[in-house]
């Protein structure tokens, strides 16, 4: 099955993404071997040359590691794995905020809002 690519960033940067939120969400763990660029690029439906690309930079920022003619690994930096996801966290809610806001809520109406609809006390009386 081909991974789902849109045309609003380069596909190197979105398989990168792909594997980074596989690693922020455990899917892959620290220590973990990933397939070879060549089954990457089957499953992702890429160029293999783009999958390089996109190991090569997470390799860059320290995601993963190579070990000569063995392979690529997920790191073992779980300070680096959790500073992510507290930097993809904070986009998720910076987006959530402005989508809030673009619909009329107040900051003071968002938090009460939330926390009802985390309870499962939906405010279905929308009106037509």
């Amino acid at each position: 099955m081909t991974w789902k690519f849109n045309s609003k960033q380069p596909i190197y940067l979105q398989i990168g993404n792909i594997i980074k939120l596989q690693i922020i969400t455990g899917q892959l763990n620290s220590g973990d071997r990933l397939p070879s660029v060549r089954n990457l690029a089957e499953t992702a439906g890429a160029n293999p040359n783009t999958v390089q690309k996109a190991l090569s930079e997470l390799e860059n920022q320290g995601f993963l590691y190579s070990v000569r003619t063995t392979g690529r690994f997920v790191t073992d930096n779980r300070e680096l794995i959790q500073k992510t996801r507290i930097l993809l966290a904070n986009e998720e809610l910076g987006n959530f905020i402005n989508n809030m806001k673009n619909l009329g809520y107040t900051l003071d109406e968002i938090i009460p809002t939330l926390d009802n609809y985390l309870k499962g006390e939906r405010n279905d009386n929308a009106t037509s």
